[in-house]
């Protein structure tokens, strides 16, 4: 069914490393000024959470961990959901690994890596682990961190940002609206011809293939895979991916995992916990957290936890 008087509109364009797409569904001629806002709105979201940008709100407070800072609203929110992420996930998803990611040799951002030659491990930085300790005053937006602790939000903020600029283009009065940030989905609404979104899982064994589509009418997919931001250092190849028991890159023998949630950053933040969680761990911690995920392991058998079977419409048929 098409809803009528309504067209959807897409932009793509680039921000926070990653290739981001948002689709919108609105009268004709109202659809550019909303994807403008929204484009502008994600630049800004990066200038004030890039760990690559030294004057960014987050390099701020790490270049002054051990003393309050003031931040914005929305960085004290990212910093303040990172902590309920860290905790839900008994400090699986762990955001104080940025030295640990220095170390083996993701110290730029990754297109600037991959363009080098083989990055040079250097094990010099005290990686900091867990987030106690951390003073949040919500009626300032003030954040102090422990003097050593440095924080990485690149991830769960790609999430965030998709709840925000979600709510933003329903605010604007779109009839639906689908955000892709790198791999971080935020759907609601109608599409243009009804029935719900179609959302496609990629194969993370052979990029630009589908492995299952699913179809969602409100809520998030993210995916986390280690197959996806892998380099060469010197010490051989890394990923991305750290375990935060051993400050290394992960050994799971998951490959990937998507999570389906109604909020992106809780499924981007579960999603790396049960990857490294591992297959058994992870099942118990997706189905702990009431959520829905597809596991991939690095052998290829794919499990399912939750009810993620009920949103597939098309793809192999999953072992449970």
């Amino acid at each position: 069914m098409t809803v009528a008087g309504v067209v959807e509109t897409s932009r793509a364009f680039r921000a926070m490393g990653s290739d981001c797409v948002v689709r919108v569904v609105v009268a004709n001629g109202r659809a550019e000024p909303i994807l403008d806002r929204v484009e502008a709105r994600m630049h800004e979201l990066e200038k004030r959470w890039s760990r690559f940008l030294v004057d960014s709100e987050l390099s701020q407070l790490n270049g002054h961990s051990g003393a309050p800072v003031f931040v914005s609203r929305e960085t004290f929110e990212l910093v303040s959901l990172a902590i309920d992420a860290w905790r839900a996930t008994g400090g699986l998803f762990d955001p104080t690994m940025l030295d640990a990611l220095r170390n083996v040799g993701y110290d730029k951002t990754f297109d600037a890596l991959a363009a080098q030659g083989p990055a040079v491990v250097d094990d010099s930085l005290t990686v900091f682990g867990g987030l106690d300790g951390v003073d949040l005053d919500a009626r300032s937006f003030l954040v102090h961190t422990p003097p050593g602790m440095h924080l990485d939000l690149g991830g769960i903020g790609k999430g965030h940002a998709a709840d925000l600029l979600f709510a933003q283009v329903i605010e604007d009065g779109v009839s639906g609206a689908c955000l892709d940030f790198g791999g971080d989905i935020r759907v609601g609404g109608e599409p243009a011809e009804g029935n719900g979104w179609v959302v496609v899982v990629d194969d993370p064994f052979h990029p630009g293939q589908d492995l299952v589509s699913l179809a969602l009418s409100e809520g998030s997919v993210t995916t986390s895979s280690r197959l996806r931001r892998k380099w060469t250092t010197t010490k051989g190849e890394a990923h991305h991916l750290l375990d935060p028991a051993t400050a290394e890159p992960s050994e799971s023998s998951i490959a990937a995992v998507t999570v389906l949630a109604a909020r992106a950053a809780w499924g981007e933040a579960h999603a790396k916990a049960a990857l490294l969680a591992g297959p058994i761990a992870g099942l118990r911690l997706i189905e702990d957290a009431g959520l829905s995920a597809l596991l991939i392991a690095d052998d290829g058998t794919v499990v399912t936890a939750g009810e993620f079977e009920r949103f597939v419409v098309g793809g192999p048929t999953l072992a449970v």
